[in-house]
């Protein structure tokens, strides 16, 4: 092909393309692809529909006749149709009973609808949908094979358009005793469920993982500290967090195969020798003798970590798995089997295995081809095979409670018109599992507008699941973000919505507390919302409170106060007057909120460390936190770091270590003492290999740990007792 006639195809392409979009712009349309996408589509009772167009739509055009649904007899159902706040698309909550399982409908977009310079829409559409109770199994590969081709149609089209695809009542690392030593535990979001952490305590050990170490020692009392075992992994795996319980230990870590290939054409004809070239591997550990840990198990899903919990001797495990798509045009021998995700069990042994296709469930509407897989295995019945399930679909945020998993996904509506994704359009779809022992089983779901923050922004509580959302950009003057908090029952049917708070501004941080919740939105200044939920229908904000800075992380403190973590910041005129002021974040802050006057929260104490550049891993990471409530213990590991004068954007190395401070309701937030493990001088950055990333206690005594040293103090005044190299 000659070099003229490239340019002359391209020509013709872009002219094309061109037209096309001078043509949309005439009149207002549903995207093509969405249409497209969801007709025939199998959903779920709680299905909320939002549908993209081309335009703004008149709020007026928006009624009864224009957008409605039909069930199967042709009879409207009563449901409520509302603009989304950027007036481009139409949301359509379901039935106030929900749809009926095993039922069909017909949701109708009537051409009477205009856009907001007066023009109607092109023509009727009509988009029949079913209706099922759960989410359906693939069943054969068939059907395995037709979803896969929709979601390598999907993939391209992405790709094409240039959008990159995206890959969450507390213990308050509470103190445990056994006879007459307490002990802390890792700071986690419910109580009684353990979160995996690089580091772990049992009262008379540290546990903890150093590059690709495992490092067990003797901490207790401080003055026999030493270091027991270490353990080093090989290349092809990789830990990152460790479970705890009764003289096992769980190492939870990414695992790969350097010289994984599909080309061997025996791997191709047997898929249980495949290895697993990307996975999640947990090792299971007695450390009856702390000197010689012995394998017990090893459990290894195919693909990433979404996260993990304990609840006794039960680990859950989940796992995000992006298949290679690409296998099944490279090679003929290769079939379709091969993308459903793997998992092995050393219980059973070294083969792969995967669910059978009647076992393989897939969320009808979701446009990503990636598998979810939770599995479940019991610490005290190791002979007892790992449960898994799997499904065609994606897990980003994971929340946990004693009897219920909550697995969220956010969604953007891509339209070929718009050839980008919006954040605005954006909604989160939440799957609800029920769990009993190691069986987790789908129960219902739902859909809401906006993306969650973490794990914090979802909550259980009395049988009602509850969440808070932010949609769209804080920056964004056209279309400014908003705030929701949304509350569910037991099968997941939305009751209770607060909606469009806080315009211009995101969430920072959120914290469900029983009847009560606290979100921090900010963009200036930190609004601290407080929500009263007592009655799940009717959500009510109760009160507000503006202070500068804002809290990356919320922790109770008691039944009536709040203690914030985050950033003071700065705000600075811009010195043009069309632009907004700029917004410079400073020291880390720490804040004592008084909310037992629900209607007027206030700030009682407050704590500012260092200038701009300081951080602590607890500004993104709740476990860096130790706190005991009993005796007012607050410490976490923290790089302070000073502005340079006469410099905007300059800073000084000041500090990284442990600070400790006692909290108390009268005499506020004191400072306690600070633990280095740094030693150089006119440092201009902290040393990597001295960094303290934990603060733990046993009894009277306070550790510090750092990828090299690992340090005893005296709890009560901070002195040194002693402290050992590591490696």
């Amino acid at each position: 092909m000659t070099v003229k006639k490239i340019v002359a195809g391209v020509l013709v392409v872009v002219l094309i393309m061109a037209g096309l979009i001078i043509f949309n712009q005439s009149k207002p349309v549903v995207a093509g692809d969405w249409t497209a996408a969801n007709k025939n589509q199998a959903v779920l009772p709680n299905k909320i529909w939002m549908i993209p167009f081309t335009k703004e739509l008149d709020d007026e055009s928006i009624h009864e006749n224009s957008i409605y649904i039909t069930d199967g007899r042709g009879e409207k159902l009563a449901i409520d149709v509302k603009l989304h706040e950027n007036k481009k698309s139409v949301i359509l909550m379901p039935p106030e009973d929900g749809y009926i399982p095993a039922s069909s409908y017909t949701l109708h977009i009537d051409s009477s609808l205009k856009a907001i310079d007066g023009k109607e829409i092109r023509s009727d559409i009509s988009v029949p949908f079913q209706v099922i109770q759960s989410l359906p199994v693939v069943g054969s590969k068939e059907k395995l094979e037709e979803l896969t081709k929709r979601w390598v149609k999907e993939k391209e089209r992405m790709y094409m358009d240039g959008i990159a695809v995206e890959e969450s009542i507390e213990d308050n690392s509470a103190m445990k005793s056994e006879g007459e030593v307490s002990y802390s535990e890792t700071n986690v979001q419910v109580k009684g469920i353990d979160e995996a952490d690089r580091f772990k305590t049992d009262g008379t050990h540290i546990y903890y993982i150093r590059d690709n170490e495992l490092v067990i020692m003797k901490a207790y009392p401080a003055e026999d500290m030493e270091v027991l075992a270490e353990l080093t992994y090989e290349s092809g795996f990789q830990p990152q967090e460790l479970f705890y319980y009764e003289n096992k230990l769980v190492v939870i870590g990414y695992s790969y195969d350097h010289d994984y290939s599909y080309k061997s054409e025996d791997m191709l004809e047997d898929k249980a020798i495949m290895p697993i070239q990307n996975g999640t591997e947990a090792i299971v550990y007695d450390i009856t003798t702390k000197e010689k840990p012995v394998e017990l198990r090893r459990v290894t899903l195919e693909g990433s970590l979404v996260s993990s919990r304990r609840i006794g001797s039960k680990v859950y495990l989940v796992a995000n798995h992006w298949p290679n798509y690409w296998l099944l045009a490279e090679n003929k021998k290769a079939d379709v089997e091969m993308l459903i995700p793997r998992y092995k069990d050393s219980v059973q042994g070294n083969k792969s295995m995967t669910v059978s296709y009647d076992e393989l469930y897939y969320i009808p509407d979701s446009a990503e081809g990636n598998f979810s897989i939770i599995s479940a295995f019991d610490l005290e019945e190791m002979n007892n095979t790992v449960k898994t399930t799997t499904f065609l679909g994606s897990g980003h945020q994971f929340y946990m409670s004693h009897e219920n998993i909550y697995l969220a996904v956010t969604k953007y509506p891509y339209t070929i018109e718009r050839l980008e994704r919006e954040r605005d359009d954006e909604y989160t779809s939440v799957y609800k599992f029920a769990v009993d022992g190691l069986d987790v089983v789908l129960q219902s779901s739902a859909d809401m507008p906006g993306h969650l923050l973490n794990q914090f922004s979802m909550d259980e509580h009395a049988g009602h699941f509850r969440a808070a959302t932010t949609v769209g950009y804080a920056w964004d003057n056209d279309r400014p973000s908003s705030n929701s908090l949304y509350i569910f029952d037991e099968n997941m049917k939305r009751v209770g919505a607060i909606e469009g708070l806080a315009r211009g501004e995101r969430i920072y941080s959120a914290r469900f507390m029983g009847d009560r919740a606290y979100v921090v939105t900010f963009k200036e200044t930190d609004p601290l919302f407080v929500f009263d939920l007592s009655d799940p229908a009717k959500p009510i904000v109760l009160g507000e409170l503006k202070i500068p800075g804002f809290s990356n992380y919320l922790h109770p403190y008691g039944d009536n106060h709040l203690i914030g973590f985050g950033h003071d910041t700065r705000v600075v005129p811009s010195k043009n007057p069309d632009q907004e002021p700029r917004v410079i974040q400073e020291g880390v802050k720490i804040s004592v909120f008084d909310i037992t006057d629900v209607n007027n929260p206030k700030e009682k104490f407050t704590e500012i460390i260092g200038g701009r550049g300081t951080y602590s891993p607890l500004n993104h990471d709740h476990k860096a936190l130790l706190f005991n409530e009993k005796t007012g213990l607050f410490a976490f590991p923290i790089a302070v770091y000073n502005g340079v004068e006469g410099s905007e954007w300059d800073t000084e190395f000041q500090f990284q270590g442990g600070y400790v401070y006692n909290i108390d309701l009268v005499k506020g937030i004191q400072l306690q003492g600070s633990i280095t493990h740094q030693e150089g001088t006119n440092l201009k950055y902290h040393e990597w290999e001295s960094e303290i990333q934990r603060l733990l206690y046993i009894d009277d005594t306070l550790y510090a740990i750092s990828n090299y040293y690992v340090s005893a103090h005296d709890i009560k005044n901070i002195t040194d007792i002693k402290q050992i190299k590591t490696k």
